[in-house]
């Protein structure tokens, strides 16, 4: 069933545009919308609904849907309009080859330590805050955060821009775990584990770790999706 998307969840964000609102700014709220699981698959984006809240042009806005579209997190259908992508089974795979690429290396590479965790420990914090609240949609934005805190460690800009759209992907992938709390929760202790390696300096550990995490992860998420698929 399609949906529609509530402009209001994008009415606060029109103050971050101030007055260099352009595609690419525009462009970075859906796609942290879409990251902090505002912004749902298969959900309707309205230009007027959308352009209204963040007070944006209607060529601005099909800008920014156009990158967004050639990064994966939208798709275009003609005489439809606009949607949030609705994944496959295939992309859960290649989006896990990528992470195990990425955050592996990233961990692997690291320089000499200490290591600024600040990131990776808020993240773990923001987690356990969520985990209390029973906030499972915000348990799985702190795991994404965490995970972009490990990459950030490699203090690379070109990878910190690959993940963050990596990580808006699999936000779109985690909408389809049917209990959130099952799935999420059980990661949050294991971010715990890779942060206290790191704190530690054991890069070996840390990445052993962090490979069978992410292995892990794409099982299960695979398995869903190829339940929903043959359902």
């Amino acid at each position: 069933m399609t949906t529609e998307v509530d402009p209001s969840v994008l009415a606060g964000d029109r103050a971050l545009l101030g007055r260099s609102s352009t595609a690419d700014r525009v462009a970075d709220i859906l796609r942290s919308r879409i990251t902090d699981g505002y912004l749902r698959p298969g959900s309707k984006l309205s230009e007027d609904a959308i352009g209204s809240a963040l007070g944006v042009s209607r060529n601005t806005l099909r800008e920014a849907f156009r990158l967004l579209t050639h990064e994966r997190l939208l798709v275009h259908e003609l005489n439809r309009g606009v949607f949030v992508r609705d994944l496959t089974v295939q992309d859960v795979i290649d989006i896990y080859r990528v992470r195990k690429l990425i955050e592996c290396a990233a961990v692997r590479n690291l320089g000499a330590p200490p290591y600024d965790l600040s990131r990776a420990e808020a993240a773990v914090a923001e987690g356990d805050k969520a985990a209390a609240e029973g906030s499972w949609l915000e348990l799985g934005t702190a795991n994404i955060h965490f995970h972009h805190a490990v990459v950030a460690l490699a203090k690379s800009k070109r990878l910190d821009e690959l993940m963050r759209g990596v990580l808006a992907e699999l936000r779109l992938v985690f909408h389809a775990m049917d209990n959130p709390r099952g799935f999420h929760e059980p990661f949050l202790e294991r971010n715990r584990q890779i942060l206290s390696a790191l704190r530690e300096a054991d890069r070996v550990r840390a990445e052993l770790l962090l490979a069978d995490y992410l292995a892990d992860a794409e099982k299960l998420l695979v398995q869903r999706y190829s339940e929903l698929r043959t359902a």
